[in-house]
């Protein structure tokens, strides 16, 4: 398995005012913002993880990963993808 550092990406963690980013993975002039969880288990989850990526203004890849398999892969633009796919396939 590859994890993100190994194709080039550095990453950090991201502040956006009391809110927290899990992951911010940047690569010269790119930049993907991370959500991660366990599972989007019910709306107070699933807002927790999106609304701190909702607040990003910026036109850079935002994502929620999670265990979940078959969720909805898109929510104000901001893609989710099952956490071992991601890890698999993402480049």
């Amino acid at each position: 398995e590859m994890c993100i550092r190994d194709r080039g990406y550095t990453v950090s963690i991201g502040k956006l005012g009391d809110k927290e980013i899990d992951f911010i993975a940047e690569q010269g002039a790119e930049k993907i913002y991370i959500q991660v969880c366990t599972n989007l288990t019910d709306e107070k989850v699933i807002q927790r993880e999106y609304s701190s990526l909702e607040e990003i203004k910026d036109h850079f890849p935002k994502m929620v990963l999670s265990l979940d398999k078959g969720f909805e892969t898109s929510r104000k633009g901001i893609q989710w993808m099952n956490i071992e796919d991601f890890l698999l396939n993402y480049t």
